[in-house]
């Protein structure tokens, strides 16, 4: 009896801390759609980021670069790394083609394993106006997301993850990620962001 207690009381403390969960489930088939998507957007990015070393444009330590250099006056804190300003040219077309790809996507970023974003896609990149209230939610690029959602698709390295994801403006959707590797080094992930049919 002290054993079911116990187990209720661990139960009843996740559901409370920690509202935000691991979808476990089988995938049904919407979601199984959006990993078909996540892992073909996945597949452009490596292959871009591998043309970057291979052409010199930037190096495999570059990319890995986690040196975040504060972007003055911003709020919340933006960051520049070495190499955020040159996926701002390309990364960003492969991001808005499969944000495209479906009408109830939210977001598609990629982010390295500590949460940093260096290129989001356009809609969120919008001019900063200063403004708070405007800028997080239109201006969402150069930041961490270092939230318990965002780490934990960062730092997956299992096929996908599915999570239930409380976004900081109050929206309610599903999280897919899927890990990039460059090098064979874990790089981050692709992370999709989307309201079920």
């Amino acid at each position: 009896m002290k054993i079911l207690r116990l187990i209720a009381g661990i139960c009843l403390f996740f559901m409370v801390v920690y509202p935000d969960f691991a979808v476990s489930e089988e995938l049904g088939l919407y979601h199984k759609n959006v990993l078909n998507i996540a892992n073909e957007c996945r597949s452009e990015i490596v292959d871009l980021f591998n043309s970057y070393i291979g052409s010199g444009k930037l190096k495999v330590n570059q990319i890995f670069d986690t040196f975040y250099i504060p972007i003055p006056n911003t709020y919340p804190q933006k960051y520049h790394t070495q190499y955020d300003m040159v996926t701002d040219e390309e990364l960003r077309k492969i991001l808005d083609n499969c944000l495209e790809k479906d009408k109830n996507f939210i977001f598609v970023v990629a982010v390295d394993k500590n949460g940093y974003l260096p290129t989001h896609n356009t809609k969120y990149s919008q001019k900063l106006t200063g403004n708070p209230e405007i800028d997080i939610l239109k201006n969402r690029t150069k930041r961490i997301f270092n939230d318990r959602t965002g780490l934990a698709a960062a730092r997956n390295t299992e096929p996908y993850l599915l999570q239930s994801y409380n976004r900081d403006t109050g929206e309610k959707m599903y999280d897919l990620s899927v890990p990039i590797f460059i090098n064979n080094k874990h790089w981050g992930a692709l992370r999709i962001g989307y309201k079920e049919k």
